[in-house]
């Protein structure tokens, strides 16, 4: 059994976004930690942009069941086909996220509390934090 934390970050709504990702075994080991910048996004985009790439993660895992666990209640709900999916940017990231969850064997997402997720949090924010921390292409300092 597996369990992943997802979380996407975003500065402003749209605005700098990162995603960050931790991977557990059933004893709470940590097996793989990671984060990614996103480019300028929504908070909503970047949840869905970190559970896809969570999900792409633990396919080679073979696990016999993952559970996913995401602050993020609106994609929890979609996911689970509770809520319905309005914007067509987070349609086609929740149809990518579907396809990828048909392929495990046994796949839950739950609700966490952000405080049960700050792993994942400080990821996220870390990829937004090293991007805007590059000095920018031909700039000289001095």
């Amino acid at each position: 059994m597996l369990r992943v934390f997802t979380d996407g970050a975003s500065r402003g709504n749209p605005g700098p976004s990162g995603l960050g990702v931790v991977i557990e075994d059933e004893h709470g080991v940590r097996l793989r930690a990671f984060h990614r910048w996103l480019d300028r996004m929504t908070n909503n985009e970047a949840e869905y942009h970190a559970l896809v790439d969570g999900l792409k993660a633990v396919q080679d895992w073979k696990a016999d069941s993952v559970e996913f666990n995401l602050d993020s209640k609106l994609v929890v709900e979609q996911m689970n086909g509770v809520w319905k999916i309005k914007k067509p940017e987070l349609h086609r990231l929740y149809e990518q996220a579907k396809a990828l969850a048909n392929s495990l064997d046994d796949v839950v997402f739950q609700h966490v509390e952000r405080e049960r997720n700050k792993g994942a949090d400080a990821l996220a924010n870390m990829a937004i934090d090293e991007h805007l921390k590059k000095p920018a292409r031909g700039s000289v300092s001095g």
